[in-house]
C-alpha cells in the first residue's frame, strides 16, 4: 500500500515538483522509514515498471527525477481527479446561470467519480486528508444536487439525496436549511420545525451560539408558510430579508414551541453526588421569566435574584506563558443547561492553580452569580488539610444573603464521621445553587471524595478542579494533564521574569537553565529570583551550580518556596508501598523504563509492579508516555534517588538488582550464548524471560538508551556491573545496527575496566570493540583492538577471550589482503574453539576460513566449511547466525553453477533475517538472493531484489555493507543494458562517507564506472 500511497501523493500533488521530505511527510507522518529517502527511488522504481510503455526512456517516464524530488507528468494520462474538477466547475456555473437541468446533469457526473470511498486504505496523512476532503466534495455536490431538485420542485428527490449524502456536523446550518425547505416542499411543515428545533439545541449545546440568520429566515418563512422563499418562487425584500412584520411574528412563544424551547426553563439535568442528595428534589424558580427586566432571568428563562458578584478568586499570575491551548480548552464553550466539571493534574509546581486561576478570570463575567474559590490543601500540613464539611459551610456563607441558611456545625463534628452533617450540608448546598450559574474553582484536590460534595446544582455553573492527583472517579467534561513546558516556551518565560536584557546576554545559559529546571514554572520562578537577588551571578552560573542532580534541587529553593519540599509533600501523601516504589523506581538506569524493572526491584510480580506505577501515575509523580512505559521527570528522578539514598542498604540492593537484570538480558539475547561469559554476576538462569526472543525484545525496546545503563553503572561507582553490562549488550547493539550505542557504551566500561575486580574485562572489552569495528568494515582498526586484547590477556585473562582474539587477527588480515597470516590464526582459532566447547566462535572462524577459499576459487573446499560452520549454528539454535551460514553455503552453490538451490537457501535466510528483525542481516541476504537471481538470468526480480535490499539499509547501517548493495545492483543494472542507472549506483558508492577505507568495494565501483567491471555476479564480495 505505501507505494500506491507514493504514487497517489505525487498525482494530488501534479504538476508540482515533490520534494523527499514532503513526500515522506505525506506516506509516512511523523513515523519515517529508518532509510529516509533512500526507500523512495524502489517505490518509484516499481512504479515506473507498472505504468510506463515497455520502451519508454527516462525521460519519457510519467514519474520525472529531479535533484531532490520527483514530478509527476500527467501529459498522455487521465485523471479521475482532474475530470471531477472540470465537472464540479461544470455544474456550479449552470445553477449559478440558471440552468437546472444542465447543473444536475454535470453534478451527476462528478458524483459518479466520487463513488465509493476514495484512496480506500492508503497510509499517510496526504490521504486521510485527501479522503476526507473529497467526502466533503461529495457532500457539497450532493447538497448542491438537492437544492436544485427543490427549485424544480422534485421535493421527494431531494430529501432522497440528503440522506445519501455523507454524515454532516450535526450543527451544519445550510444542510438544516436546505433540509427544512424540502420537508416543507413534500408537505411535512412539522417535521421541517422539528428540523431547526434538534439544530438549534445542538448549536447551544455544543457552540454556545443561537442559529444564524439564514437559518432563522427559513424557519420564519416555515412558521408563515411562505411559499415564495421556501420554494424560491419569489425572494424575500431586498437586503435578502424577509418582511418586518413576518420577522416579529414568527417570534415569541410561537417559536419557542415549533423548536421543542420549554419558555419556562424545565427542568434541569443535576450531576451525581454520590452522597445520596440526587434524590432530592430540586426547587423550582420563584419567578417566571419577564421579558421586561431581562436581569432577572438566566438561559432558558430560569430565575436568577439580582446579582451579588461576589469574586473569590486570587490575583492573576502576570506571567503566564505556553499555556493557550490548554486555556482554551478550559475556556470553550459549555452546555448552558448542565454543570460543567473541568480537571487539571500535574506535577508539583507545574502552574496548574496559575492556569486554572487564569481560566477562572476569562470565564468570570459569564458567571454572574459568583466566582467562588476553595482551597482544599490537601499537599499541606495535615492541620491545614480543608474537610468537605468545612469547605460546604464556607461555600454557604458566601451565598447566604439567597435566603438560605447554613446547618451548624455540630459539636465534635470535624472529630466524628460526619456523614448525617455532609448529608444535610450537600442537600443545603444544591437547594442553594439549583438556580444560580456559578464558577467554582477547587484547588489541591486529592480525592473524588473531595470534590463531589462541592459540585453546585446551578445548571450552567462550571466546575474548575486543579491538583497532583488524578481523579479517575469524578465525573468530569474535560481531564486535562498539565505538562512542563518545552525548552523554548521555559527560556520565554525566564525572559519575562528576568527581563529580556539579560537573559539574551546568554542565550545558550538560558536554554541550559531552562533545562535544569525541566521546564517547570515554579523552579524557573525560584531560579529567577535567585539571580535577581544576586546581579553578579551570571544565568551560566546558576546554571553550572545545577549540573549535580542533588545540589540542583538544594539550589531551587527561596526562602518559604523549594521545589524540593513540594515534591516531598506529594511523596509523604503516599501509602506505604507506593513510597517504596517511588524511591526504587528514582534507581531506573534509563529515562523510560517498563514495570520489569521496578518487579525485579521489589521482587514482586509484574502486576503487582504495574499497578504500583499506574498510581503513581495518578499521583502526578511518574508520566506515562507511551503505554507500558514510563519515565520520571529530571527533577523529580533527582528528589526519588535522593530519597532511595536515604536508606543506603535498601538503595545499594536495588541497585544491584536492576543492574543484573540488564546484564542477564544482554547475555540471554546474545548470539554467543549465555554460557559464553566465564565471570560476571551469574548465569540467566534465574533472568526473567522466556528465551533470547524475550529478552531481545526487552532490549529493543529500550533502544539507545541502554548506553545509559552503563553510565549509571559507572557513575554508581559499580565498575564490574558496568563492565558486563557493556560486553553482553555489544552483541545485541551491534546485530541491531546499533554500532554508535555500541562503541559509547564499550568506551564507557573500558574507561573504568582497570578498576574493576573481574581482570578478565580489560582483554574482552577490546575483543568487543574488534567485532564492531570488523561489522562496521573497519578492519585495520579491528586488528589493533584484537592485537591490544590479546596482550591484556596473555598473563591473567581467560582462554575464551584469547581464541577470540585470535580469530578476530584472523578475519582482519585476510580482509587487509595478508591471506596466509590469516588463514593461519583462523585454524588455530578453530582448533582452540572446538577444544572449548565455544560452538559460536568455531563456527564463525570456520566460516572465514570457506570465505577465504571462496575467494581463491576453491568452491568446494569452501562449501565444506560452509557446512559445517551451518550446522554448529543449528545447533546453537539462533536464527541471526544460521541465516549467515545459509547465505555463505548458497554462495559456494552459486560459484558451483548449482542456482535453484542458491536460490531457495537464500529466501530462507531473508526469511530468518526478517523474524529476528536484524535489518544490515536482511540487506545483506536480499542482496546475495538478487546476485542468485541475476545468475539464472532473471534481471528483472534481481533488481526488484537488489532496490527492496536498499530499503532494508537504516541509517545505522555500516557503509561497507551498502557499498556492497550497491555494487552488486550496478552490476545488475549493467548486464540489462541500462547503463545509465548502473553508472548512478557505481557513483554512489564513491560518494559514501568513508568509501575509500574499503580498497575491495571502492575498486569495484570505480572499475564498474569504467567498464572494466564484467556485467555478471561472478565477482562476488
Amino acid at each position: 500500500m505505501r507505494r500506491q500511497a507514493v504514487l497517489a501523493a505525487l498525482v494530488l500533488r501534479a504538476p508540482a515538483f515533490v520534494t523527499y521530505e514532503r513526500l515522506l511527510d505525506d506516506v509516512w507522518g511523523a513515523e519515517p522509514p529508518g532509510t529516509g529517502h533512500r526507500v523512495l527511488p524502489s517505490y518509484v522504481y516499481a512504479l515506473r515498471k507498472a505504468l510506463d510503455p515497455p520502451d519508454a526512456g527516462p525521460g519519457g517516464s510519467l514519474i520525472l527525477g529531479g535533484r531532490g524530488g520527483y514530478r509527476f507528468v500527467p501529459e498522455g494520462a487521465g485523471t479521475d481527479l482532474a475530470e471531477l474538477a472540470e465537472r464540479t466547475a461544470d455544474a456550479r456555473r449552470a445553477k449559478a446561470a440558471g440552468d437546472l437541468g444542465a447543473a444536475l446533469d454535470h453534478g451527476g457526473r462528478a458524483l459518479e467519480l466520487l463513488h465509493g470511498e476514495p484512496l480506500p486504505g492508503l497510509p499517510g496523512p496526504l490521504a486521510v486528508s485527501e479522503r476526507r476532503r473529497l467526502a466533503r466534495q461529495r457532500r457539497a455536490l450532493l447538497q448542491d444536487r438537492a437544492e436544485c431538485l427543490v427549485l424544480l420542485g422534485r421535493h421527494a428527490e431531494a430529501l432522497d439525496g440528503l440522506m445519501a449524502a455523507p454524515p454532516a456536523p450535526p450543527h451544519d446550518e445550510p444542510l438544516a436549511a436546505l433540509r427544512m425547505r424540502a420537508l416543507y416542499g413534500s408537505g411535512r411543515q412539522a417535521e421541517a420545525l422539528a428540523v431547526y428545533g434538534e439544530t438549534r439545541r445542538l448549536l447551544l449545546d455544543e457552540l454556545g451560539v443561537e442559529p444564524g440568520e439564514e437559518l432563522r429566515r427559513v424557519h420564519q418563512a416555515v412558521l408563515r408558510r411562505d411559499d415564495r422563499i421556501l420554494l424560491g418562487r419569489a425572494t424575500a425584500d431586498g437586503d435578502g430579508h424577509p418582511p418586518e412584520r413576518h420577522r416579529r411574528a414568527g417570534g415569541g412563544a410561537g417559536a419557542g414551541a415549533a423548536s421543542g424551547v420549554d419558555a419556562g426553563g424545565g427542568s434541569a439535568r443535576r450531576p451525581a453526588d454520590g452522597e445520596g442528595a440526587a434524590d432530592l428534589p430540586l426547587p423550582r424558580p420563584r419567578h417566571e421569566e419577564d421579558p421586561e427586566h431581562p436581569e432577572r432571568t438566566g438561559p432558558a428563562g430560569r430565575s436568577r435574584l439580582p446579582r451579588r458578584n461576589r469574586n473569590e478568586l486570587p490575583g492573576d499570575t502576570a506571567c503566564l506563558i505556553g499555556r493557550e491551548a490548554e486555556l482554551a480548552l478550559l475556556t470553550a464553550p459549555v452546555s448552558p443547561d448542565a454543570v460543567s466539571v473541568m480537571t487539571v493534574d500535574g506535577t508539583a509546581g507545574v502552574g496548574k492553580t496559575s492556569l486554572v486561576v487564569r481560566a477562572a478570570w476569562a470565564l468570570a463575567d459569564a458567571h454572574p452569580d459568583g466566582c467562588l474559590f476553595v482551597d482544599l490543601h490537601a499537599h499541606g500540613a495535615a492541620h491545614e488539610t480543608v474537610d468537605p464539611r468545612r469547605a460546604l459551610r464556607r461555600l454557604l456563607r458566601a451565598v447566604r444573603d439567597r435566603g438560605h441558611g447554613v446547618p451548624e456545625e455540630p459539636h465534635g463534628a470535624e472529630d466524628g464521621d460526619g456523614r448525617d452533617d455532609l448529608t444535610e450540608l450537600v442537600a443545603a448546598w444544591r437547594a442553594a445553587t439549583s438556580g444560580l450559574r456559578l464558577l467554582l474553582v477547587v484547588d489541591d484536590a486529592r480525592s473524588a471524595e473531595q470534590v463531589r460534595p462541592l459540585l453546585p446544582a446551578g445548571p450552567g455553573s462550571r466546575v474548575l478542579v486543579a491538583g497532583r492527583q488524578r481523579l479517575p472517579g469524578l465525573d468530569a467534561d474535560v481531564r486535562l494533564t498539565v505538562e512542563p513546558l518545552d525548552t523554548g516556551v521555559a527560556v520565554g518565560l525566564l525572559r519575562e521574569l528576568l527581563g529580556t536584557d539579560r537573559a539574551d546576554r546568554e542565550p545558550e545559559a538560558a536554554r541550559e537553565l531552562a533545562r535544569r529546571c525541566g521546564g517547570l514554572p515554579l523552579a524557573l520562578r525560584i531560579a529567577s529570583a535567585r539571580l535577581q537577588n544576586r546581579p553578579s551571578w551570571t544565568l551560566a552560573f546558576l546554571a553550572g551550580r545545577m549540573s549535580d542532580d542533588a545540589r540542583g534541587l538544594g539550589e531551587l529553593r527561596a526562602e518559604d518556596r523549594s521545589v524540593e519540599a513540594a515534591f516531598r509533600m506529594s511523596y509523604d501523601q503516599l501509602a506505604p508501598r507506593l513510597r517504596r516504589g517511588f524511591r526504587a523506581v528514582g534507581l531506573a538506569p534509563t529515562a523510560r523504563f517498563d514495570d520489569l524493572v521496578l518487579a525485579v526491584v521489589l521482587g514482586r510480580s509484574r502486576e503487582y509492579a504495574e499497578g504500583v506505577l499506574e498510581d503513581l501515575v495518578d499521583a502526578s509523580l511518574v508520566q506515562q508516555p507511551h503505554p507500558g512505559r514510563y519515565r520520571l521527570h529530571d527533577l523529580v528522578r533527582a528528589h526519588a534517588r535522593q530519597l532511595a539514598e536515604e536508606a543506603p542498604e535498601e538503595a545499594a540492593a536495588d541497585r544491584d538488582a536492576v543492574l543484573r537484570l540488564y546484564t542477564a538480558a544482554g547475555r540471554l539475547a546474545s548470539d554467543w550464548g549465555p554460557d559464553a561469559f566465564p565471570t560476571g554476576p551469574g548465569g540467566s538462569g534465574g533472568a526473567p524471560f522466556a528465551d533470547w526472543r524475550e529478552a531481545s525484545a526487552w532490549l529493543g525496546a529500550a533502544g539507545g538508551e541502554l548506553v545509559d545503563v552503563v553510565a549509571y553503572a559507572v557513575a554508581a561507582g559499580e565498575y564490574d556491573h558496568a563492565c558486563w553490562i557493556a560486553e553482553a549488550l555489544a552483541d545485541h547493539l551491534a546485530g541491531q545496527g546499533h554500532h554508535h550505542e555500541c562503541r559509547s557504551a564499550l568506551e564507557l566500561a573500558l574507561a573504568c575496566a582497570d578498576r574493576a575486580s573481574d581482570r578478565r574485562m580489560p582483554a574482552a572489552l577490546r575483543n568487543c570493540m574488534g567485532f564492531l569495528d570488523v561489522h562496521r568494515g573497519r578492519f585495520r582498526q579491528a586488528y589493533s583492538w584484537f592485537e591490544d586484547a590479546l596482550r591484556h590477556g596473555s598473563g591473567h585473562g581467560d582462554p575464551r577471550d584469547r581464541v577470540r582474539a585470535v580469530a578476530g587477527m584472523g578475519v582482519s588480515e585476510w580482509m587487509l589482503g595478508r591471506v596466509e597470516e590469516g588463514t593461519v590464526r583462523l585454524e588455530e582459532a578453530v582448533e582452540r574453539a572446538v577444544g572449548l566447547g565455544d560452538d559460536w566462535l568455531a563456527g564463525i572462524a570456520t566460516c572465514n576460513l570457506g570465505a577465504i577459499r571462496h575467494r581463491q576459487g576453491r568452491y568446494e573446499e569452501a562449501l565444506g566449511c560452509y557446512v559445517t560452520a551451518l550446522a554448529l549454528a543449528e545447533k546453537g539454535g539462533r536464527p541471526r547466525t544460521i541465516a549467515g551460514s545459509l547465505c555463505f553455503v548458497a554462495e559456494a552453490q552459486l560459484a558451483l553453477g548449482r542456482t535453484a538451490e542458491a536460490v531457495e537457501l537464500l529466501r530462507r535466510a531473508a526469511d530468518l533475517a526478517r523474524e529476528v528483525e536484524d535489518p544490515p542481516l536482511r540487506a545483506a541476504t536480499l542482496s546475495r538472493l538478487a546476485g542468485a537471481e541475476h545468475a539464472r538470468g532473471r534481471l528483472g526480480p534481481a533488481v526488484d531484489a537488489h532496490h527492496e535490499a536498499l530499503s532494508a539499509l537504516t541509517r545505522h547501517t555500516s557503509t561497507w555493507l551498502e557499498m556492497q548493495v550497491r555494487v552488486r545492483l550496478g552490476g545488475t543494472y549493467a548486464a540489462a543494458g541500462r547503463h545509465a542507472e548502473a553508472r548512478r549506483e557505481y557513483e554512489a558508492v564513491l560518494a559514501l562517507p568513508g568509501a575509500e577505507n574499503h580498497p575491495h568495494e571502492y575498486g569495484l565501483a570505480r572499475a564498474g564506472l569504467s567498464g572494466a567491471l564484467p556485467p555478471g555476479p561472478e565477482e562476488r564480495l
